[in-house]
């Protein structure tokens, strides 16, 4: 990710319905900070691109006091270039780079409302599986769900 990336990816973020303000302004200060300090802010960022576009990105580093593991934190991809391979290209790269860093198991959080069916369905497909469920975490009726990846 370069500087003049991050414009197109706060659009991106920002109209994605299922992030709030409150969640695209703490995707704002890991860019941030990652933009700063490159990796020596323990965040990794990837950015896709097709047909000449910023399609998407994913943000994920390790997991502070572990042995290998690392979380992914966020990914977002475009809304019209949704459905191409985008999202798998920047899950399977971002997993790779975690394998070569001596990763071997990688965590997701995510929420359990409706809206985010989609990509639970997206992790499932990428060979995640749902380890935990910690209810209300987020809210009332919105149960923290945790997808882990051994590799």
């Amino acid at each position: 990710m370069a500087g003049d990336d991050k414009a197109v990816i706060m659009k991106i973020l920002s109209s994605t319905p299922e992030f709030t303000p409150a969640e695209v302004k703490v995707a704002e200060e890991l860019i941030d900070l990652y933009l700063k300090h490159g990796t020596g802010s323990d965040y990794h960022i990837l950015v896709a691109k097709a047909e000449l576009e910023l399609a998407g990105y994913i943000c994920y580093g390790p997991t502070p006091l572990t042995q290998g593991t690392w979380d992914i934190y966020w990914m977002a991809v475009a809304k019209d270039m949704q459905q191409r391979g985008i999202g798998h290209a920047l899950m399977a790269n971002a997993e790779n780079r975690i394998t070569k860093a001596s990763g071997r198991l990688i965590l997701i959080e995510t929420s359990s409302k409706a809206e985010y069916e989609k990509t639970r369905r997206f992790y499932r497909n990428q060979y995640y599986e749902q380890i935990a469920c910690i209810p209300d975490f987020y809210s009332p009726g919105d149960d923290k769900l945790v997808f882990r990846k051994v590799i």
